[in-house]
């Protein structure tokens, strides 16, 4: 029994995912995946009129959310930083400007998103009116950085794809050079994958802020889906990260 025991705590799946959750962004993660996929279920419990098991459901999402409000409250520097980074690194134009817009939208989102935690900890009293507007104001900036962000994707996208056209077209003579241009085309590769992994959870994750600030309408299930596979996409990502697995 002791043996059983041994092998299933010190498993190596189970070390790496302690690993992982030893990461702030890997909880994070997961408690955004619990976090939306309670927003679809009890939405489905809703539309079925299992009123009081949609309750409970919708009490999980609501915790989550608060609990993960308080583990960005350091975050909005993290952005401040990565946007004077972007500004003195240089760059194509038009990916610099978007990083930059992409880093100051989130860093006003989080410093919003702060005051929304305060608020609804108690430890201070915003009026009604007030935590309606800085809610919204939170959303408008989380959408423009999302926005900032797909902008950002779709012009690194080209860029890449026109230097690994480049490169595959070109002719090497010295087979030295041709294994510099094997690695090249390797990287740009990664680049590539890495930047089109982020695109999907853009386009996806874009409708959840639209449908909080009025733009669109979509219902909690829609929502709770799409916010279930971002954070499965975020989560798998920081796991081979952490883990070192390979993809």
């Amino acid at each position: 029994m002791t043996t059983i025991a041994s092998q299933v705590v010190l498993h190596p799946v189970v070390s790496q995912s302690l690993k992982l959750l030893g990461t702030t962004l890997g909880r994070d993660k997961l408690y955004r995946s619990v976090q939306y996929f309670a927003r679809f279920l009890a939405w489905f419990l809703l539309t079925r009129g299992y009123k009081i098991q949609a309750a409970r459901w919708n009490a999980l999402k609501s915790q989550l959310a608060l609990g993960r409000k308080l583990m960005r409250l350091g975050k909005p520097l993290e952005h401040l930083q990565a946007a004077l980074r972007a500004i003195q690194t240089r760059a194509d134009a038009g990916e610099q400007i978007t990083a930059i817009g992409r880093q100051l939208a989130y860093f006003g989102y989080l410093t919003y998103d702060g005051i929304v935690w305060a608020n609804a900890v108690k430890f201070f009293n915003l009026s009604p009116s007030t935590t309606q507007k800085v809610n919204k104001m939170a959303n408008r900036f989380w959408l423009a950085g999302i926005l900032f962000s797909i902008t950002h994707g779709l012009l690194k996208a080209g860029r890449l794809a026109n230097e690994a056209k480049k490169l595959s077209g070109s002719q090497i003579w010295e087979k030295s050079l041709e294994v510099d241009r094997d690695a090249q085309l390797q990287a740009l590769a990664a680049q590539r994958a890495s930047t089109r992994h982020q695109f999907i959870i853009d386009i996806l994750d874009v409708w959840i802020p639209a449908t909080n600030v009025g733009l669109v309408h979509f219902n909690d299930g829609i929502l709770g889906i799409f916010g279930l596979i971002t954070s499965l996409l975020a989560l798998r990502q920081q796991w081979f990260k952490v883990t070192g697995a390979k993809k």
